[in-house]
């Protein structure tokens, strides 16, 4: 990653949150919003990680990481691919596997834990699409893939792969819808998508 490449990130990032770019917006979300914070420091360390050069850096990121892990429980894995315009809502108790992969403008929320399966034929991580609203406590396990512009339902547990447009609800999870507009009026301030 080029530093232009983290300063547009961040930016994206930032836009999710308050709809606006500016030097000025970035200064206050750093100061005024913790999930924001963390978003930044989490792009900061895979930035400063690339490079040997960056070391005293990359500790120092990784140092408030650490911090936000152990008082808030937000997890997310500095090895974790995820796309653009990541927003979380409350970053409580949060757990995400490294090998996971997450696009573009997506929602994590209080409780949610992205992870591995160790056995059977969904062993492995999931793949989440982009334009994906994930509800407070849902549970999404093993190697399975979430279509885009899906919403998973709070206190969901999802073991199964989605299709794209899909709403889930329920433990065990099941598909209750599939049409356009399932994450209408969940994902706002919708940043250009890339490929991770």
């Amino acid at each position: 990653m080029k530093n232009s490449e983290l300063k547009e990130t961040i930016y994206s990032d930032l836009f999710r949150y308050s709809g606006k770019v500016t030097p000025g917006t970035l200064l206050k979300y750093l100061l005024i919003n913790a999930e924001f914070r963390f978003t930044y420091i989490f792009r900061k360390c895979q930035y400063y990680k690339q490079s040997k050069w960056y070391i005293i850096p990359f500790f120092f990121f990784l140092s408030l990481k650490y911090f936000y892990t152990r008082t808030r429980g937000c997890d997310i894995h500095i090895g974790t691919k995820i796309g653009k315009g990541l927003y979380i809502g409350h970053m409580w108790g949060i757990a995400v596997h490294a090998q996971a992969i997450i696009g573009c403008n997506v929602n994590l929320s209080k409780g949610n834990t992205i992870g591995a399966a160790n056995r059977g034929e969904k062993a492995g991580v999931p793949t989440i699409g982009n334009r994906v609203w994930v509800g407070t406590n849902a549970i999404l396990v093993g190697k399975i893939n979430i279509g885009d512009n899906s919403l998973i339902a709070p206190g969901a547990y999802v073991n199964f792969d989605v299709p794209n447009n899909s709403i889930v609800m329920g433990n065990p999870g099941k598909i209750i819808n599939t049409s356009t507009g399932a994450v209408d009026g969940y994902i706002n301030n919708i940043v250009k998508e890339t490929n991770n």
